[in-house]
């Protein structure tokens, strides 16, 4: 794929732009003992979604308020799980690539706000524009929160690159019409092994 035409990156936080593994997957450990599921089970299934859908898909027999509870709880467990959360390899490489470039980039991710500032935060990172689940109805794979971030930096949705770690959210993005780059071998655009790659064909 020809990088030349990107006007815009929009680029997933967990995993792609921060590293905050051991802190998700963390959560979701204490979150499933909690409910008697066996986290080699629920892990494998966390990663790219938003909590709600995930605790409606594993327990299908919550109401909405207590899917609404229980997701909230989910995330409490995340919000002061920052002391080994960093900045994605390459990442601080590739929005000086962006600055430079003059390339509008936006974050969007499945998380709330406040959690998305934590990370953030912590990975030393402050993004012009972020979207989190608290700004769209639908999150990924629905193409809801990529198309908020085009609209609001005014450019069209063919002309984004997404990038994205997670099978939902490269679904999110290519729903909304858009070229994606994969990690972790998942299958978009381009695929790349880090965000150093993403870098070098950037600057080629």
């Amino acid at each position: 794929m020809d990088v030349s035409s990107v006007r815009a990156v929009l680029l997933d936080m967990d995993g792609t732009l921060v590293d905050s593994d051991a802190s998700v997957e963390r959560a979701w450990t204490t979150w499933s003992g909690e409910h008697g599921l066996d986290p080699a089970d629920v892990l494998p299934t966390v990663h790219g979604s938003p909590p709600a859908p995930t605790v409606r898909r594993l327990l299908p027999a919550l109401d909405d308020t207590a899917v609404a509870a229980s997701a909230q709880r989910q995330m409490e467990l995340q919000y002061d799980d920052v002391a080994d959360v960093v900045a994605a390899p390459g990442a601080h490489d590739l929005l000086a690539v962006l600055e430079r470039r003059r390339l509008p980039w936006a974050v969007v991710t499945s998380a709330d706000v406040r959690l998305a500032k934590a990370r953030l935060g912590a990975a030393g990172i402050e993004p012009p524009l972020l979207v989190t689940v608290e700004d769209v109805r639908r999150g990924k794979p629905d193409p809801e929160g990529f198309l908020l971030a085009a609209g609001r930096l005014g450019v069209a949705p063919e002309a984004c690159l997404v990038v994205e770690d997670s099978e939902p959210g490269l679904a999110s993005g290519r729903a909304a019409g858009m070229r994606t780059a994969a990690l972790r071998g998942l299958d978009g655009d381009l695929r790349i092994t880090d965000l150093a790659e993403l870098v070098r064909l950037l600057i080629a």
